[in-house]
């Protein structure tokens, strides 16, 4: 993906000085992201780093110390999870995460359940032309897909839910090439119809190529922020988290 200089002028995410903690244990300390209307935004940083734990707040999935998070110019800080995602948010968690026991369709329809409780058939067909490999398996119960045609399934659950921002948090996880690419490119091809995407990836040369800004996350702050142009042919990255030789050049 292209970058420009400039980002979009609508702020849709807005993540104020966010404390989270686990107990007495201060996980993230003071970060402040943002993501525009129609942007795709990575969020990269070493394992560790609180980049999941992050996301978990904005979501509502875990509380915030303090801090506010503001979505769609509504104060969400201390909505629930299901308040978030009626909001508009919807975050495919990392690991696969889909309903074994239920078909490929069954899955999805749970994804439109946020607003239409007993399910929504007619968001299926765009979903299946957005990705036509879980038509070809409609079906199928999940339990019999593959890894790489689960991640597919769990965010193609969360597109059909229609979300005005959807967080992926590190889709490539134990992945091939090939479906990591598949993700990407898909979630490309949703920002460029106006979605918002925040992603936290580990294969950071993929990720930047795709994403129009990049946040970097140091032990629980927020380290830098640049265009991902800027961030993929400069020496930031490498030399405040990754260090050596360890870029991962995919």
């Amino acid at each position: 993906m292209s970058t420009t200089n400039k980002r979009p002028d609508e702020i849709l995410l807005q993540v104020q000085d966010v404390h989270v903690a686990y107990g007495k244990a201060e996980v993230v300390h003071g970060a402040s992201i943002d993501v525009r209307k129609g942007e795709f935004v990575v969020l990269l940083g070493r394992n560790g780093a609180g980049k999941s734990t992050l996301l978990h707040a904005i979501s509502g999935l875990i509380p915030k110390k303090s801090g506010q998070v503001l979505f769609d110019g509504k104060d969400v800080t201390h909505s629930s999870p299901r308040d978030i995602v009626q909001h508009g948010v919807i975050q495919v968690l990392e690991g696969h995460r889909v309903f074994h026991s239920l078909s490929v369709e069954d899955n999805l329809l749970i994804g439109t359940y946020a607003n239409a409780p007993k399910g929504d058939r007619s968001k299926l067909e765009r979903i299946y032309d957005l990705f036509p490999e879980m038509a070809e398996r409609k079906q199928q119960m999940a339990s019999r897909l593959s890894g790489g045609q689960q991640q597919i399934l769990a965010v193609a659950q969360g597109v059909i839910g229609e979300p005005k921002l959807l967080i992926l948090d590190e889709p490539s996880s134990g992945l091939a090439p090939m479906v990591i690419d598949r993700i990407l490119d898909v979630a490309t091809q949703l920002c460029s119809q106006g979605l918002a995407i925040l992603l936290v990836e580990q294969l950071v040369d993929k990720a930047l190529r795709h994403a129009h800004y990049g946040y970097l996350m140091e032990t629980g702050r927020i380290a830098a922020s640049a265009f991902s142009e800027e961030l993929r042919e400069g020496d930031l990255l490498h030399r405040v988290y990754l260090g050596g030789d360890n870029r991962e050049h995919a």
